[in-house]
């Protein structure tokens, strides 16, 4: 084994050793989380980790099985991120008084989001 193929390895092991780590962390992250949006950021960085741990797993294997695979775990993380974004985005939306039409210049009503 040449001097190359020995630090390849060594290199490959540490970022297997940090992916581990690293989802370690983010499941502590997933269960004491004080808000569910931390949850949410946390799930998709695992999606992220496990894509990372794939790439690491074909590099070591020398194979380009796993690539199709990373490809549609990307795709699903993306999607969820945007679907987490626009719940929370409509969720948080401040309420808007209108005046109501009906009743002229009497009672207010409260309508969600903007007009």
């Amino acid at each position: 084994m040449s001097v190359f193929e020995q630090i390849d390895r060594i290199l490959l092991t540490a970022a297997v050793v940090l992916v581990l780590v690293a989802g370690l962390l983010l499941l502590v992250r997933i269960w004491r989380g004080p808000s569910m949006l931390d949850r949410a950021i946390s799930l998709d960085v695992i999606a992220a980790l496990i894509i990372a741990g794939l790439g690491a797993k074909s590099a070591v294997a020398l194979d380009s099985f796993y690539f199709p695979i990373m490809l549609v775990l990307a795709f699903l993380g993306f999607t969820g991120s945007v679907g987490i974004a626009r719940f929370i985005a409509v969720r948080d939306r401040p309420a808007v008084t209108v005046p109501s039409r009906a009743q002229g210049q009497g009672t207010d009503e409260t309508k969600e989001g903007p007009q």
